[in-house]
C-alpha cells in the first residue's frame, strides 16, 4: 500500500469574506423574541404617580353590580329593581362620577339581547366603563357535578 500527499491545487486561494448566515439567523430569531416580548413589557408599565387627597385605598373607584336572573328579574347592588328605575339610577351615578364600572351578571340561558339591553341603558346614562361577571370554569363543574 502506497501512501502518498494529496496536492492541493494553486488555483483555489481561501476565501477571504465573511460568511454572514449565521449572524442574519440570529439576528432574526433575536427580533421574533422581542417582538412576541414587547406586547408583555408595555402592559406592565410602571408609574411614579402624583399625590391626590381624593385618591386614596379607602376610595376606590365606583361600581354598580347589576344582575339578571333566569327569570329576567333585575337587581342593582342586590336590590330588586325594574329597567325604569336602573335606568334613573345609572342617570344619577353617572352624574356623581362618569367613571363608574356597571359589572353585569346576566343568567347564561338568558338570550343575548337582554344583555344588549341592559348595556344600551348604562351607555345612554353615560357610563362607558363595563365588566361582565363569569365564575371560574372550575367552580361552575363542581357545581355542575353536585
Amino acid at each position: 500500500m502506497a501512501f502518498g500527499r494529496f496536492s492541493k491545487p494553486a488555483s483555489h486561494p481561501p476565501i477571504s469574506a465573511i460568511n454572514v448566515t449565521p449572524l442574519v439567523d440570529v439576528m432574526l430569531v433575536l427580533l421574533v423574541i422581542f417582538i412576541m416580548a414587547a406586547p408583555l413589557l408595555a402592559a406592565s408599565i410602571r408609574l411614579d404617580l402624583p399625590k391626590a387627597a381624593s385618591a386614596t385605598a379607602d376610595n376606590p373607584p365606583a361600581a354598580i353590580a347589576v344582575q339578571m336572573n333566569a327569570k329576567g328579574e333585575l337587581f342593582a347592588d342586590g336590590k330588586a329593581t325594574d329597567l325604569a328605575a336602573l335606568k334613573a339610577l345609572l342617570k344619577q351615578q353617572a352624574e356623581r362620577n362618569p367613571q363608574t364600572e356597571v359589572q353585569l351578571s346576566i343568567d347564561q340561558s338568558l338570550p343575548y339581547a337582554r344583555a344588549v339591553e341592559l348595556m344600551d341603558a348604562a351607555q345612554s346614562a353615560g357610563l362607558t366603563r363595563m365588566g361582565f361577571v363569569a365564575q371560574p370554569a372550575a367552580a361552575s363543574s363542581a357545581a355542575q357535578s353536585r
